[in-house]
């Protein structure tokens, strides 16, 4: 294996509509780290925090879509899924993980897991900023506006032309 800073870094997320800023995170935390442990939103969990109706794939075909996704963008890489029924996961328990990869939205969470895995005696973990990738307008990728038609998962704009015709 090539020179990895860490031997098992966490990163997560909903990976419901999977676009270019999943793709940067995954490929953070692929370069920096041995091992991953990628951390995916329990459909009971996001109905928590995104309410009900608010995604396009249950638990299990988001799993299998970012499986397939891996083989094809990363090829043999180590990883392994853990299923986030809360809002940490393994990332506060474990003496492996070593290192965080967060998207500069979330990477805020770093610290409150820190502060967690400090009262229970653990290392703090080092957090991996990955900026927020942008679309054409700007604004960041994300599924909720994917979802929402405004956007692809690569970016472009897909509602941008009705809406500048119906504002002039």
């Amino acid at each position: 294996m090539k020179n990895k800073k860490f031997d098992t870094v966490a990163t997560g997320g909903t990976f419901d509509e999977i676009h270019l800023g999943h793709l940067a995170l995954l490929s953070k935390a692929f370069e920096i780290g041995r091992k991953t442990i990628i951390g995916v939103t329990s459909d009971e969990f996001a109905l928590k925090t995104k309410g009900k109706h608010k995604l396009s794939h249950a638990y299990s075909q988001r799993v299998y879509n970012l499986k397939k996704l891996i083989r094809k963008k990363f090829g043999n890489v180590d990883y392994e899924i853990a299923r986030l029924d809360a809002a940490y996961g393994p990332a506060v328990i474990s003496e492996k993980v070593q290192a965080l990869v967060a998207s500069s939205e979330t990477a805020v969470k770093g610290c409150e897991i820190n502060k967690i895995r400090s009262e229970n005696g653990l290392e703090p973990l080092e957090i991996i900023e990955v900026d927020m990738v942008k679309a054409q307008n700007g604004k960041p990728i994300s599924s909720t506006r994917i979802r929402a038609g405004e956007i692809n998962g690569y970016g472009q704009l897909l509602k941008y032309q009705s809406k500048r015709l119906n504002n002039s």
